[in-house]
């Protein structure tokens, strides 16, 4: 824990006059409440109050107690486009109690558990996002300053990435000042799509970093005229935004890895320890991909025939089979080096807190039973026909969040990495299904209108 006159002294030092108090809500957007750096004791003994019925997914009517947001010292992080302010990840509590809706408490209790068992979860996120902007009817392009990001495949092409280089330069560096050790920033498949890469962290730090990075994003991209946004699928001729996440388990007391095994008979470089693990994350992967993808939009992006000819660039990258591979980026899961795991399911829009709550979760219940994931698919599946990926007995991510949530209703493991919070998660998510469901679009319009 942060020292809060080491704290206090390095505010000074950075001129911080203002200080964001900030939680999330159950979607995983970022909550605040702005006040003077004088109040740094009272957010940090007390906490600022927020009436939490007014925020979605915490479990609070219009006649509950104040929710306190107790901010977490070792959080300090100025804002680079705003220096006299600095944010601060807090924890909810009621009644002077941690309050078990809190989605950043909900993730601590997760991994305090694992490290009872002698483990530290890292991880690593890949936060992939467009810039857009709006039509004076509403709709949105790739943002495109010069007219020249439209390529099929503008995937690390130069021309297309130069217009946001300053965008991106500017982003970088801002993190940088925070210590983050971004290593590489890149165009991604997609018109107007970035992705910025920071180096890995335990996992309620990663969680902390990933909800500023979409601050962040949102803020310094209204500099060049454009909005950030980390919606999975904005496009539907075009490549989605994951947010791939990179994980191992670490001995607790010295930090090693654990899933590196040089001897290992798979070839991979991994341990029974890791493979024990991707067994559980295997085993429970549809029911986990309701809390990884929690949106109706996410499912855009998984769906099945995302091979060739099905976005612009040929490819979606989105894999929608529950297999694990060598470096092969048509798996769920690749290994992309010794002891280093890969999912390339995990969507922009999941909430970090909740998605790696019930991450861990998976992956320990597959350490404690030693499931066995198999051998390695190392296989095209983009290419694989439908008929024999059901005959080999492989199975399919769901395609509809509905479909999710059924999964999550009847999987324990996961369900109980959520707390509290999974039957608000489920009856909202239901909701925000039903609510889509009923909708009538504008291709159904087009399609059926004289069709009969």
């Amino acid at each position: 824990m942060a020292d809060r006159d080491e704290i206090r002294s390095r505010m000074q030092g950075n001129g911080v006059e203002f200080l964001l108090a900030q939680f999330v809500d159950i979607h995983g957007a970022a909550k605040v409440k702005m006040v003077p750096a004088a109040c740094l004791d009272d957010v940090t003994d007390v906490g600022a109050g927020f009436a939490g019925a007014a925020v979605w997914g915490v479990g609070q009517g219009p006649h509950s107690h104040d929710m306190l947001a107790r901010v977490d010292l070792d959080s300090y992080t100025p804002l680079p486009w705003m220096p006299n302010t600095a944010r601060f990840a807090a924890d909810l509590f009621v009644d002077d109690d941690p309050y078990p809706f809190c989605a950043r408490t909900n993730l601590k209790r997760v991994l305090a558990d694992v490290r009872k068992q002698g483990y530290v979860f890292n991880v690593g996120m890949e936060p992939e996002h467009f810039l857009v902007t709006r039509n004076e009817d509403g709709s949105i392009a790739p943002w495109d300053p010069d007219n020249v990001d439209s390529l099929a495949k503008p995937c690390y092409d130069f021309r297309s990435m130069a217009p946001a280089m300053a965008y991106l330069q500017d982003l970088t560096t801002s993190l940088n000042q925070l210590g983050w050790s971004v290593y590489q920033t890149d165009h991604e498949d997609a018109n107007a799509q970035f992705e910025v890469n920071f180096a890995y962290q335990d996992a309620l730090t990663t969680a902390d970093r990933i909800t500023f990075f979409k601050m962040a994003t949102s803020q310094i991209a209204k500099k060049y005229g454009a909005v950030a946004t980390h919606m999975p699928k904005p496009f539907s001729d075009r490549t989605g935004s994951g947010l791939h996440i990179h994980f191992h388990l670490a001995d607790a007391d010295n930090g090693k890895c654990l899933f590196d095994d040089a001897s290992d008979t798979r070839g991979l470089g991994c341990s029974e320890f890791a493979y024990h693990f991707l067994g559980g994350v295997l085993q429970h992967a549809r029911a986990l991909c309701a809390v990884t993808s929690p949106t109706v939009n996410c499912y855009k992006r998984l769906q099945l025939g995302a091979g060739l000819y099905s976005s612009r660039s040929g490819y979606t990258w989105t894999p929608a089979f529950i297999t694990y591979g060598d470096n092969n980026r048509t798996q769920m899961i690749r290994t992309a080096g010794p002891g280093h795991f890969e999912d390339r399911t995990v969507s922009a829009g999941c909430n970090p807190y909740l998605a790696l709550a019930a991450y861990v979760a998976a992956g320990m219940d597959g350490v404690a039973n030693k499931t066995d994931p198999g051998d390695p698919n190392r296989g095209n599946m983009y290419e694989r026909p439908l008929s024999e990926v059901r005959d080999q007995g492989i199975r399919i991510l769901p395609q509809s969040l509905w479909e999710a949530l059924e999964e999550l209703r009847h999987d324990a493991v996961i369900r109980a990495s959520l707390g509290v919070i999974a039957d608000e998660f489920i009856d909202l998510k239901t909701k925000e299904w039903e609510t889509y469901d009923r909708q009538v679009t504008p291709w159904e319009v087009n399609e059926y209108l004289t069709f009969f």
